[in-house]
């Protein structure tokens, strides 16, 4: 039987996050009152409110502003995508803690955290440019 991932990640306010991640392209949907599911590509995030990731976890969720537990990683079709969702995140109210920029001549990259202080790494890898060997 296929095993299926489900990432729980845990926010202050369901309702915003859910309308930061549609302000920036992922598709996210309320699931009842305390809950929303947020697709990208074929992985789940359930976002919930923090207290219910204590409940489930039985610890305390870490402080996003000293600590980061996560980095989610996402790829992109292109430089002009990492640009486009770079400027949607600081529209929509997030953090850019690292600029677009080229690295080792065949990635490029940024890196963003949305408004809970989870981080997220864009990257475009033009595989015609990888180093072969």
């Amino acid at each position: 039987m296929p095993q299926e991932i489900w990432i729980n990640l845990p926010v202050k306010d369901v309702q915003n996050s859910t309308a930061f991640f549609n302000q920036i392209g992922f598709q996210a949907v309320a699931v009842g009152n305390e809950r929303a599911k947020l697709s990208i590509g074929s992985t789940t995030i359930l976002l919930f409110p923090e207290a219910a990731i204590e409940q489930f976890a039985g610890a305390k969720v870490v402080d996003t502003s000293q600590f980061t537990e996560v980095l989610f990683s996402l790829g992109a079709d292109s430089r002009e995508e990492v640009d486009e969702i770079v400027r949607k995140v600081e529209l929509a109210g997030g953090t850019i803690f690292g600029k677009p920029q080229e690295s080792q001549g065949w990635m490029y990259g940024a890196g963003f955290a949305d408004l809970d202080g989870h981080r997220w790494n864009l990257l475009y890898m033009d595989e015609s440019k990888m180093p072969q060997g």
